[in-house]
């Protein structure tokens, strides 16, 4: 199995999240995505979606994080991290969707370029823009926690999908230094999931293409 990923790509860092939650073994491909290497012909040739994560097992050739997932629950059910519960299942997307449809995308690498080099904002305006879409997506997931979550992680005394989203998106909105003091059930799931193995060995600092921030 290869996992084609970058360091802070938040889509990488959920699918890393999974695989070491299932304890399953592969070769990881760094591609960096700040100097365009998932645009290469080679690259795309392998992923038409021109991004990461890319996940290779076998004959299977498979991108975008949550359709990966899947497919990893789908071949590696233990543990399972989207239920089959029917109601579970549905509470456990809700939230994974709340953040992968609704905030990620908005904030994404691509996006704030465009915003710079495109749109010409400038870097004050950036972060606003990106502090705007952390503060209307994190105030949606924290009610739905509030209202459906239970337990130490999102939905329970084990980590799902949704746990797997919610992470990554938390450390970037950090990361981005934006202020997350006001979603207090969010933090505390973020706090419990960090004392877990598989979501420290899936940490950005942890992968082989890791490069710290530059110096300020």
């Amino acid at each position: 199995m290869e996992l084609y990923s970058f360091f802070n790509s938040s889509t990488s860092y959920r699918v890393r999240i999974a695989l070491a939650l299932k304890d399953l073994a592969y070769e990881y491909r760094g591609v960096n995505i700040r100097t365009l290497e998932h645009r290469a012909a080679e690259y795309v040739a392998k992923n038409p979606s021109a991004n990461v994560p890319l996940l290779v097992d076998g004959d299977v050739s498979l991108g975008q994080s949550l359709a990966i997932i899947d497919y990893l629950d789908a071949s590696y059910p233990t543990p399972r991290l989207i239920p089959e519960d029917k109601m579970a299942r549905a509470r456990v997307l809700e939230l994974s969707l709340a953040i992968s449809c609704d905030i990620h995308p908005v904030n994404n690498l691509r996006i704030l370029k465009y915003l710079t080099d495109v749109i010409g904002v400038t870097e004050e305006q950036k972060k606003a823009w990106y502090d705007h879409w952390i503060q209307e997506g994190f105030a949606a997931v924290e009610r739905l926690l509030q209202a459906h979550g239970f337990g130490p992680y999102c939905f329970g005394e084990s980590p799902t999908l949704a746990d797997c989203c919610l992470v990554p998106q938390v450390a970037n909105a950090q990361r981005m230094g934006c202020d997350v003091s006001a979603y207090p059930r969010i933090m505390a799931v973020y706090e419990h999931c960090q004392e877990h193995p598989a979501f420290q060995q899936a940490a950005p600092s942890k992968q082989p293409d890791y490069s710290p921030p530059p110096a300020r």
